[in-house]
């Protein structure tokens, strides 16, 4: 890194969109792969193209409890002539012209019949039924296939399996499925004055990379969390390079451009750095960078900012390394309870917290509640103030073009902090 940058500050910082873009492509999906039982794949990114080896339903099925017939045998009939036939007991494999077999909802047609007569049509008279109603041939009957037909493409390589896949995947008889392996994400928190407990003065217990440890496995990967590593460029790149057969390397802490900040330097020693400040608040002194073929994301050591940072960056690398796209966080449609300003040009994220209808606060009178739920401003703003993420439910996003946000707006709070 060079002198100019720390005399400078960041001056010019990059578009979250271009940022996230650079890191992106430098991020390699992993080639690891193995095969899961069915019922443990959720979440996992499939390897390699699922086809259906079996429809569903495997069998023609009632649609309806009734009576299986053929078709042509109830033509003409109605509620003055019905077609008289004869009864067949349930479970009957097969039926003749004539005949007709009493069916549940969802079991097999029997052979010979095409069409199932609803129960409330038919009216049992000793060993025939009189049919009132004159069906179609198919009709009230589910095709084998119908649901999957054999040999359907199911899913690409990196779909990102959910329960209802797994149910799928069960119905046409897969019993295991060949996964990407999870992204491995080694997570080195970085400071002097981090401790593990018991902090005196001038120290902090060691929390973000901890966070990010976790964010890590709840966002789909697997986390080596390191022990600290103190402000040495030596002991910051021997614990770095010792890393770099993970598929993302994450640092928490010295990412700025102060005396203390290194790791943009070690990132520099080590391989490149890609993009150094980004047009984001809170967390702009991000650093993204690449080191033998492996993405370096270095995160603001302020705890906010970091998980922020983590989000918009981390979690997109370490899904593309597990084989998959991020999925945008699910968002909740709500009234802004207060103004928030932002920067123009800096993409602001702004904490808040969901209250329901008719639990706004007194003072936002410009609330308008209309079936939503106010979204609250936390009023401790700062990027390190920890509490003002987790007590929040979520956050709202104000776009570069934007000067912030009025009191009364409808947005859209994104729930970041789920299983995604």
């Amino acid at each position: 890194m060079s002198h100019d940058r720390r005399e400078s500050g960041f001056k010019r910082r990059t578009r979250v969109a271009d940022a996230r873009a650079t890191l992106l492509d430098a991020v390699t999906p992993n080639d690891r792969r193995e095969s899961v039982p069915v019922a443990a794949a959720d979440g996992r990114a499939v390897a390699e193209p699922i086809d259906a080896p079996s429809p569903v339903p495997g069998y023609d099925r009632a649609a309806m409890d009734g009576f299986a017939v053929r078709a042509s045998d109830t033509f003409g009939a109605g509620d003055r002539s019905p077609a008289v036939l004869d009864a067949k007991p349930a479970e009957t494999e097969s039926i003749a012209p004539g005949e007709a077999a009493r069916v549940h909802t969802g079991s097999a047609v029997p052979e010979g019949a095409d069409a199932v007569v609803m129960v409330e049509r038919v009216e049992s008279v000793g060993d025939e039924v009189e049919v009132f109603d004159a069906v179609a041939t198919g009709e009230n009957v589910g095709e084998a296939g119908e649901d999957v037909a054999a040999g359907q493409r199911l899913y690409e390589p990196g779909h990102v399996l959910r329960p209802s896949d797994i149910g799928l995947l069960r119905s046409v008889g897969i019993d295991e499925v060949a996964v990407r392996e999870p992204a491995d994400v080694a997570v080195i928190p970085t400071g002097e004055e981090l401790v593990e407990s018991d902090p005196g003065p001038g120290e902090v217990i060691e929390t973000n990379g901890l966070t990010v440890s976790r964010l890590v496995e709840r966002w789909g990967g697997e986390a080596r969390y390191r022990d600290v590593v103190t402000d040495d460029p030596d002991a910051l790149r021997e614990a770095v390079a010792a890393d770099l057969d993970a598929d993302v390397v994450v640092t928490t802490g010295g990412s700025s451009v102060g005396e203390r900040d290194l790791i943009p330097e070690v990132v520099d020693g080590l391989g490149e750095v890609l993009v150094h400040g980004v047009a984001l608040k809170p967390g702009h002194p991000v650093c993204l960078g690449r080191a033998e073929g492996t993405p370096i994301v270095s995160l603001p050591g302020y705890p906010v900012a970091c998980i922020v940072n983590a989000a918009q960056f981390l979690r997109p690398a370490m899904k593309r390394a597990g084989g998959a796209d991020a999925d945008p966080f699910p968002t909740r449609r709500a009234t802004l309870g207060r103004k928030v300003a932002s920067e123009p040009g800096v993409r602001t994220f702004a904490r808040v917290g969901l209250s329901a209808d008719g639990e706004n606060d007194a003072s936002d009178e410009s609330a308008d509640t209309d079936g939503l739920p106010t979204a609250t401003p936390t009023r401790a703003s700062g990027s390190g103030i920890l509490s003002s993420v987790a007590l929040a439910d979520g956050w709202v996003v104000v776009p570069e073009p934007r000067e912030g946000l009025d009191a009364g707006e409808a947005v859209d709070v994104e729930l970041w902090e789920v299983n995604a």
